[in-house]
């Protein structure tokens, strides 16, 4: 071979030769479709007399094909179609769009013997979650930058059984800093997160309406949401330092009295006065704000409700925990049911269900809120020393479903509430509904199977025994969930391989 030929060859034999090495090693890393699922087939049907879709509840087939929904059939339309591959079977369980969970913390890494990827995602894929988006705090370092990001999606790497995407923290040290939070957001979290109050982390600090409105005016170019704890801290009713240790610290009552509805009166107040400027128009149009976990039925509710009303871009959430309990059933010592904002008296619970029911709060999250049963206090019981937060990942289909039926809740309200809306707020188009063209993220259940939440039924999120839903009946027992078309939990056992995607936004 001529000398300048080898010269040229050469170089691109070996640049060949290296691409399929890479090729190589990358894909014999990847699991198998058969280590993925628990079903061993790539294009199958799924039948049964009640699957919820955006046009109503049918009787019908969904056809799944490398991940996706391929084709929806009604139960009159199905002639002809019985030879066309294998068919799973579920009669009369309903056939509904996995839930997903836009506010949970799962503290991966740093903090993973609080909960970690494998437990989290292994519960969520057992309640019928298949996409979590997981908050920027109670991990180590909290994600508030493209470094931290990555740390996050380092530790989530082939270690997730349902997909997850990440919410980024905006905190005092890059509220006011365009480039750090454009960095964080072109490195992929879904949209940002921040507290009005003391998080409780060191490393994730409160802002306030100045930081929140530069959040917000740089967020409008993206398209993304911000979301806030909406409570700032005011004059409360008992002092914790002069309770702290006292007999009364073990009274729910002392802690409900330490954050009054006022709290979180002053923070939406506050944010609606900025989220004019999401208007047709406005400085921030493009953005969005998002208020998590509101437990106040009355004046946050209503500040919320005429902020709509006028145009502004924003939502809100609450959680299972708020609707499933009231104070007045909270025993004296039983810190598990410590969260913030806390549970509130049932005048106020039922209040929070007619919202929901009437629209006025968009969808559900868990925030799932765990730590170590040390910090829980359990046994000393102390409300105004344990750590806050609710247990919940697993339990949320079963807990909104049997509370929910005394308000004539249905099945497409639990889809409105646990997947279009939430897809909608984390961006994702492909997710949220059992369409055509959709990822085929589905969860089976069965409405009317009860069972009992105690020490015999099988958790996978670390430290059960916090749960404040441990020792109810519900109904609504999760039989399957596929995710992007893998069956990865049935009846009991999770798919041999963590094959869950990472979401990053682009």
């Amino acid at each position: 071979m001529d000398y300048m030929l080898q010269w040229r060859v050469l170089p691109l034999l070996t640049l060949l030769a290296s691409f399929l090495l890479l090729f190589y090693v990358q894909n014999s890393s990847k699991s198998s479709h058969k280590e993925c699922s628990l079903l061993p087939y790539q294009h199958y049907w799924i039948t049964s007399k009640r699957i919820v879709t955006p046009q109503g509840v049918i009787s019908g087939s969904v056809e799944i094909k490398e991940g996706k929904i391929l084709s929806i059939v009604k139960e009159e339309d199905w002639q002809g179609k019985s030879k066309v591959g294998h068919i799973v079977d579920y009669e009369e369980a309903v056939v509904m769009p996995g839930l997903i969970d836009v506010h949970a913390h799962l503290d991966d890494p740093g903090r993973a013997e609080w909960e970690g990827f494998p437990s989290g995602t292994k519960a969520a894929a057992a309640g019928g979650i298949t996409t979590l988006v997981d908050m920027p705090l109670n991990s180590f370092p909290s994600t508030v930058s493209q470094e931290t990001l990555k740390l996050k999606i380092k530790a989530a790497k082939e270690r997730i059984y349902v997909d997850v995407g990440f919410w980024g923290g905006l905190v005092p040290e890059n509220a006011f800093n365009a480039n750090a939070l454009e960095a964080l957001l072109n490195a992929g979290v879904l949209g940002l997160k921040s507290f009005m109050c003391p998080s409780g982390i060191n490393d994730f600090p409160m802002t306030n309406a100045s930081h929140i409105k530069e959040g917000l005016s740089v967020l409008a170019k993206y398209r993304r949401p911000l979301l806030v704890h909406a409570e700032i801290q005011q004059d409360s009713e008992i002092h914790l330092e002069a309770k702290d240790g006292s007999d009364d610290a073990h009274s729910y009552s002392t802690y409900l009295k330490t954050r009054p509805p006022s709290w979180e009166e002053a923070a939406i107040r506050e944010l609606v006065a900025v989220t004019k400027e999401t208007r047709s128009g406005g400085l921030a149009e493009g953005s969005h704000l998002h208020i998590v976990h509101l437990s106040d039925s009355s004046s946050s509710l209503e500040l919320i409700k005429e902020a709509k009303n006028g145009g502004d871009s924003i939502t809100v959430e609450t959680c299972p925990h708020y609707l499933a309990f009231s104070a007045e059933e909270i025993r004296d010592g039983d810190t598990r049911f410590k969260c913030a904002p806390p549970i509130r008296d049932a005048a106020n619970k039922e209040k929070l269900w007619q919202a929901l029911l009437e629209g006025h709060i968009d969808m559900l999250s868990s925030d799932h809120s765990p730590t170590v049963p040390e910090l829980k206090l359990l046994d000393d019981g102390n409300f105004l020393r344990a750590w806050g937060g609710i247990s919940s990942l697993q339990f949320v289909l079963p807990v909104t479903w049997s509370y929910g039926r005394k308000y004539g809740v249905t099945l497409e309200q639990l889809a409105l509430w646990w997947s279009e809306r939430p897809a909608k707020l984390a961006g994702q188009e492909l997710k949220g509904a059992i369409a055509t063209g959709n990822l085929a993220d589905i969860v089976i259940w069965e409405p009317d199977v009860e069972f009992d939440l105690n020490d015999d039924y099988p958790v996978y999120f670390k430290h059960p025994s916090i749960s404040a839903y441990m020792g109810t009946k519900v109904s609504g027992r999760v039989l399957a969930t596929f995710v992007r078309g893998n069956l990865v939990y049935k009846e009991g056992k999770h798919a041999p391989a963590a094959c869950g995607v990472t979401i990053l936004a682009r």
